[in-house]
């Protein structure tokens, strides 16, 4: 096609635009010109058959129809015929669009942020793939423990590993900084668990930890506790209190069981709570003396507790979600519900 023929067609094209009669018509010049199969991409397709030397005022002229015939159809009103309608009738319901809301774990590990900021706890943070003494050698952790079995940890070689838990990150902050440390630590851990209602293969916790010095400012069990309950009654509402249970931990000694009355019931017994009136949450203690010669602290000038606890324990007790898989399967109908 010469450009001769090329104005003669722009013109003809410009001319039936022009004519239409209705969005119908409309529609199909479109379709007829600048369509997928139109005759405007035909010519662009088809540039390569062009002389070479011609191509270049070839190719201005094609995109010079293709801009006209794009506005003489965007004055004309363009568009499909059933958009027209649609656009046109009044009555139509309008179209809703949902809004998003925050995850329950993103919710709960925020909620529990500026709880503790209120007692004056920092966010800490550290990386997910670990050594082994992070994870285990400075936390008091014997190399026979079960949890540094393949079965049971993700390892990538003999010192790199997934973290099993956020207490890797309470070491780095101790070894970067001296006495007076008081930070939470939520994060993202990985074990080597099979998924079911109540286990999932990762998963998120938030551990804190307070350390300060001798003899100027002692911290005991008794502050622990002060804390905890704090943290209960501003998670879980009015009436929450909070008791502990001898354990044993490697990382603290004395090591202690969490637990909350039940929110549902107010301790008095129901199925959440299995009719105990109580509900295992965390695990805490005093900070093990060589947990802190392993960072660098003198246990002679420092004490400290710290605690942890799981975010997806937190959400489903919280929101009455009886499965974690809920919590990773992205469904919209159960995301909305908390919206």
């Amino acid at each position: 096609m010469t450009l001769a023929e090329l104005e003669q067609k722009k013109a003809e094209s410009l001319e039936a635009i022009a004519a239409a009669a209705d969005a119908a018509a409309v529609e199909a010049l479109r379709v007829a010109y600048v369509g997928r199969n139109g005759s405007i991409p035909a010519l662009i397709k088809g540039m390569k058959d062009v002389p070479k030397e011609d191509r270049p005022a070839f190719g201005k002229a094609v995109q010079a129809w293709r801009a006209e015939v794009e506005a003489a159809l965007a004055a004309k009103g363009g568009g499909s015929a059933g958009e027209k309608a649609v656009e046109a009738d009044l009555t139509l319901p309008g179209r809703w669009f949902g809004l998003g809301s925050k995850h329950p774990l993103s919710r709960v590990i925020e909620e529990s942020a500026a709880i503790f900021a209120r007692l004056g706890f920092t966010v800490a943070d550290g990386p997910e793939l670990e050594t082994r003494f992070n994870n285990f050698t400075a936390l008091n952790t014997p190399p026979h423990h079960p949890s540094q079995d393949r079965t049971d940890t993700f390892w990538f070689g003999e010192d790199c590993l997934l973290r099993t838990q956020t207490s890797p990150v309470q070491i780095r902050t101790m070894m970067a900084n001296k006495p007076p440390v008081r930070v939470i630590c939520p994060g993202r851990t990985f074990r080597r668990d099979t998924t079911d209602a109540t286990h999932s293969a990762n998963f998120h916790q938030i551990e804190g930890l307070y350390v300060d010095r001798l003899p100027q400012k002692p911290v005991s069990l008794a502050d622990l506790k002060s804390v905890l309950a704090y943290f209960a009654k501003a998670m879980m509402g009015d009436g929450v209190t909070v008791r502990f249970r001898p354990h044993f931990f490697p990382f603290t000694e004395p090591s202690v069981e969490v637990d909350f009355t039940c929110h549902v019931c107010k301790g008095k017994g129901c199925n959440v709570c299995k009719q105990s009136g109580w509900i295992e949450v965390a695990g805490a203690g005093m900070v093990d003396p060589r947990v802190f010669r392993h960072v660098g602290y003198d246990p002679e000038k420092v004490s400290g507790y710290a605690f942890g606890f799981g975010v997806e324990r937190i959400a489903m007790i919280k929101y009455g979600i009886p499965d974690i898989r809920w919590l990773y399967e992205n469904d919209v109908r159960f995301l909305s519900q908390l919206g």
